[in-house]
């Protein structure tokens, strides 16, 4: 590759500087990150806020043909669905901006960036679990126990027995709680989420084996840590390189040509999944995440508890974070390939 075709490079000083394929490769990375977070507030705003839409503007304007709507875009639901549409535009002008003002930002410094982005979702998200799986399992269980009717009354005890309502008033706050605890913590909680998913597991065995007692909710709180535990560890476990290679070549090659490896592996496999898990998750009400987020599903367990449709979010949160990471993969494995100084050694390689 010449010169002036290169991703990065360095002046007589050792200073370095923008090339077109470095500022594109920021700008597009850059871009997919703020893609990614504002297709997830859009999709929250039509299906939760009724707002119009990116698509629906589109079939108004007849972008893709006639337009089939049996009403037509007026008033407010017109100015909305334009500034929807304006927010995509935004990303991606929002994204050329920042490379173009920082021409002189090492490849790696962004790449970080994205990192704690990405691993501060991670924290609230599993600060969320930690807070909701606790509560709902003590509700459920002194449901269970016709214990709740003493403690808060008929009415709220019949409340809590809704799904809507439990997930309205005592899930969102305790998941905003853990956005909070996030921001003032730097540990992902994995260990702690193992530990409580352990010790769930052990509860039922001691409960079911000396006391013979055993009630759903003891089982759907294992279910929903563990599905937390491995879905959101993703976005780590690829930062630290801890996926698992079927790959009996890729440990001897050198450093440069893992990075070419990387760019073009994230590029068509990583990101191509991710994209594919919320267009299927979140195009419609009647998607798989979508569906069961909106209607507030629970299982069918009786008094079990009512997080199934967080459960469903957990695949969200995982392509969310898992596109992200992927953006910084790219960025630091052009880093590599182009031999930019700070390179992170995992696990002992020494390969160049």
């Amino acid at each position: 590759m010449s010169e002036s075709t290169n991703v990065s490079a360095f002046d007589r000083n050792g200073a370095r500087y923008q090339t077109p394929v470095s500022a594109l490769t920021r700008t597009f990375c850059w871009a997919s990150v703020a893609l990614t977070l504002m297709f997830i507030f859009n999709n929250y705003l039509i299906f939760w806020r009724d707002w119009p839409g990116f698509l629906t503007l589109a079939e108004h304007l007849g972008l893709f043909g006639p337009s089939s709507l049996k009403t037509p875009l007026e008033g407010t639901a017109l100015l909305l669905g334009w500034l929807q549409a304006l927010s995509y535009f935004a990303c991606i002008a929002g994204a050329a901006l920042f490379t173009a003002r920082t021409p002189n930002r090492p490849l790696r410094h962004d790449s970080e960036a994205m990192v704690k982005i990405a691993a501060y979702i991670v924290r609230s998200a599993f600060w969320g679990v930690i807070f909701v799986g606790l509560a709902d399992m003590i509700i459920s269980f002194m449901r269970v126990e016709d214990w709740l009717t003493t403690l808060v009354g008929s009415e709220l005890t019949t409340s809590l027995g809704r799904s809507q309502f439990r997930g309205a008033y005592v899930h969102i706050p305790l998941i905003l709680v853990g956005f909070v605890v996030a921001a003032f913590t730097r540990s992902l909680g994995f260990t702690w989420l193992a530990l409580l998913v352990v010790g769930a597991e052990l509860s039922i065995v001691i409960s079911r084996f000396i006391f013979s007692y055993e009630q759903a909710f003891q089982g759907d709180l294992v279910r929903f840590w563990y599905g937390a535990l491995f879905l959101f560890a993703s976005a780590y476990t690829l930062y630290e390189d801890g996926h698992v290679r079927v790959d009996v070549l890729y440990a001897g090659l050198t450093t440069r040509i893992r990075g070419l490896i990387n760019i073009w592996g994230s590029l068509l496999l990583g990101m191509t999944l991710c994209v594919t898990v919320m267009t299927l998750g979140m195009w419609s009400k009647s998607a798989i995440i979508n569906s069961p987020m909106l209607s507030f599903e629970v299982s069918q367990s009786g008094f079990g508890m009512y997080v199934k449709y967080l459960m469903a979010s957990f695949l969200g949160i995982f392509a969310v974070t898992m596109m992200i990471q992927f953006a910084s993969y790219i960025l630091e494995s052009l880093a590599d390939y182009r031999d930019e100084p700070g390179r992170r050694e995992i696990g002992g390689s020494s390969a160049h």
